[in-house]
Formats: structure tokens, sequence, C-alpha cells
């Protein structure tokens, strides 16, 4: 659960909380932390906690420092209820003093600052889909999936059901606000979705849902896969991201707005350029491989709900993104469009690149990305998916 107030300390103190998980995401995606003492927690909140990036974010190692943002104290509720365990997102520093540029959550944050200076509020939900495999003797993973379920199946059908309810207490029980679940249409393959919030609660959120997931996952004996198509013969798991905006109290993407028209145009036009960031193993291309064949697929599509704010659906990500960068440059390219005043025309058709190396080299002499992520960033996230496809 996020707390507000002031006394965080306080709090620290009352609940018995015994290790602080000081939390980041690296470049790719994957959540990183340092546990501190509890006697450590006032001199991380005002001068940070050092420690060595090695190429985390940039080619360039250094020393950072972390300062939880104390507005995301969560308490991971699978821990011990004696000798607590709680998570802090937190920011990035140089040692002295500055913001470090590659802090992807602080980058996020300051476009969504940005599109509120241009009278907008944003908020985004989540559905995202895994896999649950069983696990072998030693309890390494295989690819057996745990059940043959099919789309929105019940038990019998659907083994999965008690793990993703304990997925869904534990989310809940954290103040992440899970509003459904359901098995989809793989074997074993399942998806949760939560309620609207603003982008970096959302962010946040995908970060904590994978390690729910997974912990959840393990306690049940099972491995939880975000893989974007763990399985050749059977349907990906995608991360659809769901973006609504008002501006003076109205929704801007009702499909008629002209600003809210745009803003679609700009993701439309930049969406090839940054989706590397947003597909970002040669696994996901797989995936968009086989979503092509299918005639019905888009990448992008109002969704007018009644009784909801119209929305915009963004299909093709997936679970191995970075969210904090992913959601960033979805914004930044939808007011591009708003500034440029650029037209939306249904019919037109593009393209995602079709492999992740073209992907990457897109994003490489991209002028886009060059404007909004640090060039060391893209640099080494480029160097890293190259080592990784060797």
């Amino acid at each position: 659960m996020y707390f507000y107030d002031n006394d965080t300390q306080g709090f620290i103190e009352d609940n018995d909380i015994k290790f602080i998980r000081m939390s980041f995401c690296d470049i790719l995606g994957n959540m990183k932390n340092i546990a501190i003492m509890p006697s450590e927690l006032t001199r991380a909140i005002e001068y940070g906690i050092p420690f060595y990036t090695a190429d985390i974010f940039s080619g360039n190692p250094s020393t950072l420092m972390l300062k939880p943002d104390t507005q995301s104290l969560s308490v991971l509720p699978w821990r011990p209820q004696d000798g607590r365990v709680v998570r802090f997102f937190c920011n990035l520093f140089n040692t002295d003093g500055t913001a470090y540029e590659c802090d992807l959550r602080r980058n996020l944050k300051l476009t969504v600052d940005k599109l509120r200076k241009m009278g907008c509020l944003c908020k985004i939900s989540t559905r995202c889909e895994f896999y649950l495999f069983k696990v072998d003797i030693d309890g390494n993973p295989t690819n057996i999936p745990f059940d043959n379920g099919g789309y929105l199946d019940i038990a019998p059908l659907d083994k999965c059901e008690n793990a993703r309810r304990d997925i869904c207490l534990s989310l809940e029980e954290m103040g992440l606000n899970p509003i459904s679940s359901c098995h989809k249409s793989g074997p074993g393959q399942n998806e949760i979705d939560f309620a609207s919030s603003d982008p970096l609660a959302a962010a946040d959120n995908m970060m904590h849902y994978k390690t729910v997931v997974e912990t959840i996952a393990a306690s049940h004996g099972l491995y939880a896969s975000f893989m974007p198509r763990p399985l050749p013969d059977e349907i990906g798991s995608a991360l659809k991201i769901y973006i609504s905006i008002t501006k003076d109290g109205k929704p801007l993407l009702d499909g008629d707005n002209k600003e809210g028209l745009a803003f679609e145009a700009g993701i439309k036009k930049y969406i090839p350029e940054f989706t590397s960031f947003m597909n970002s193993m040669e696994n996901s291309f797989h995936r968009l491989e086989d979503m092509r064949s299918n005639d019905s697929f888009r990448v992008m599509e109002n969704i007018k709900i009644p009784g909801c704010e119209p929305e915009l659906e963004i299909r093709s990500a997936d679970a191995c993104c970075n969210p904090y960068l992913t959601m960033q440059l979805l914004l930044e390219a939808g007011m591009e469009g708003m500034k440029n005043h650029l037209e939306y025309n249904e019919c037109d058709s593009f393209e995602l690149p079709k492999t992740l190396s073209d992907a990457m080299e897109l994003t490489a002499k991209s002028e886009f990305v060059g404007k909004h992520v640090p060039t060391s960033c893209t640099d080494n996230f480029i160097r890293k998916n190259k080592i990784n496809q060797k």
C-alpha cells in the first residue's frame, strides 16, 4: 500500500519493519534493489545510499545515490509479519546532488508534468498476460503448462485460479488496484487487469506486479513466465496499455477531438522508432510475427465503452519492456503529434519493424528518441541487446 503521510519513520517503527528495499529499474526493465536496515532510512532520505552502477544504465560506470520516494512505500505482504519488509521506489542522483540523466522513472514524471502544463490530465491502465509452468523435481522451470485451459475457462479446466486469486489478494493488500483476472487462450496463460492511475503509479504497479506474480507462483510450486512467446505453437503474451486523457475536464481521445486525433497520429508516426524499447527481445518479434498473420490485429485502437472515458489501446508492447521508458515515449510521441498538429488518417498504414535488429537500427538513428532518451542509455540498451542475441 502507498502511504502519503509525512511520518514515514513513525510507520517503520510502529509496524516492526526490519528491512527496507531500495528499488529501481534498469534500462532493460529488470527490478534491482539494495536492502538497508531501518536505522539507515534517515540518511537515505537526506543524503542517499551510494552504489556502483557497473553498466546498469549506461556504458559509463559511476557511483550514484539512491534516495527513496517516500510516497511509494509499500509493504511486501508475502514476507513474515514479524520483522516485516517494505519497498521504496528510488530516485537516482549523482554524488554532487544533481539528478541523474538516466533516471527513467524521474524522466517519466517530467513527461507527465509537461503534459499537465498543456492542460491535460493523463491516466494509464494495463492488462498483462503471463504463463504458469510446472517445475521439475529440483524446482527448475519446465515448458509444461500448468493446465490445458482456454479462454475464460473455469475449474477444473482452469487450474490456475488459486494462484491468480492469491496474486490478486497480494496486489490488493499492497494497494495496487487489480480489478479483474481470467484464464487466457493459451494453456496455463493468465491475465490480470489494473485500474487506471497516473502514469508513474501505473509504471510502478507494473514493476510490483511482475515481482508479485513470480513470488506467488513460486509459493504454489510453479514458474511464472512473462516471455512474449514462451511456447512456439501457442499464443503469445502481451502488455496492453490503455491511455486516457482529459483536457479542461473533457475527454481528448473520443475519436472526434482534433487534438486527440493529433495525439494518436504522433504515436502512430513514432512508435516504429521506439519499438525496440517496447519489444526488447528477439522472442518479442516471434509474437509480433504471429500477430501480423491475424487480419484483425491492429497496433492501436480507440476504445469506447459506455460509462468509461475513451481510451487509446496500445497492443504491441510486452511485459519484458521497461515500463517507465515505454510510457514516457508513448506520451512524448502523442505530445509531438499535438504540438505539430499532425493529421490522423484511420486508413494510413504503417509497419512495426520485423526483427529486433531492425528495431534497434531505427532507434539508433531516430531523432525523436535522441530528443527524449539520453544517448548513453540508448547506446547501452543497444549494446546489451546485441550481446544477448549472440
